[in-house]
């Protein structure tokens, strides 16, 4: 409707500033055509205008070769099938995912040796605790908890900051002063781009994301993608056709 009322109103303005239409009898028939195609490219115009800009297609995920190599595992690593997650500590979505489905995961398949599980990291540009919550868990990492961090920011993932995460990690008995050197020197910031990087070359932009596949020479899987916090059956029907294979 405000569309139209501003066509309307630009229409309305030509017509009164042309001159020729002050009197009918001084219109010729070529005169109306030239005013006629006037306000046609007047009204194209207008609307060109106030088109909404297109939105950038997002690409389509799309399988690959997913390298493992520096990326932490939990389970069997002669597991049958590999799953790997780009997630967002900040991420809501990760957060629902990592309470349901992902324990159920791991009961099922991690625990009993049928999948390799593969944490990767995707902070997205929009969570600004994200990356510092990234490099706090690889941190942590180094000093062995690197699951055990990961589930104690999980767990408290609306409290990121930096002190929230020293918090955590002198809970886990970590040496304080190691971790924080690691965190303040972004020790593992270049893993978390090459993360970001691969995901993108998926056309994975979102978290979580996921790309799982038969396990291969241990430093590489062929995967397909699964993207969102979809329900364990989602997952179900992946893994088990290729536990058939």
């Amino acid at each position: 409707m405000f569309k139209r009322l501003i066509i309307a109103f630009a229409l309305l303005f030509f017509v009164l500033s042309v001159p020729q239409l002050s009197s009918a009898k001084d219109m010729t028939e070529e005169t109306g055509q030239e005013i006629l195609k006037e306000l046609k490219d007047i009204k194209a115009l207008w609307e060109k205008a106030l088109k909404p800009p297109a939105k950038a297609e997002r690409p389509q995920p799309k399988s690959g070769t997913v390298s493992l190599k520096g990326s932490s595992t939990l389970g069997d690593k002669d597991a049958p099938v590999t799953l790997v997650e780009f997630t967002d500590y900040q991420c809501p979505f990760c957060k629902k995912f990592y309470d349901a489905t992902f324990q159920e995961i791991k009961k099922k398949y991690i625990d009993t040796g049928k999948v390799l599980f593969v944490s990767r990291n995707l902070p997205l540009p929009f969570h600004g605790d994200a990356k510092k919550a990234a490099q706090a868990v690889s941190c942590a990492g180094d000093q062995g908890k690197y699951w055990e961090m990961r589930d104690e920011v999980f767990k408290n993932s609306r409290a990121l900051k930096s002190d929230d995460l020293a918090s955590y990690a002198k809970g886990l008995s970590l040496k304080m002063n190691k971790f924080n050197s690691c965190v303040d020197s972004d020790k593992h910031m270049d893993k978390i781009e090459e993360d970001i990087k691969a995901a993108n070359s998926y056309g994975i932009g979102g978290t979580p994301s996921f790309m799982i596949g038969l396990s291969g020479d241990g430093n590489t899987i062929e995967g397909t993608p699964l993207i969102g916090a979809q329900p364990i059956g989602a997952f179900d029907a992946a893994i088990e056709r290729l536990l058939k294979k």
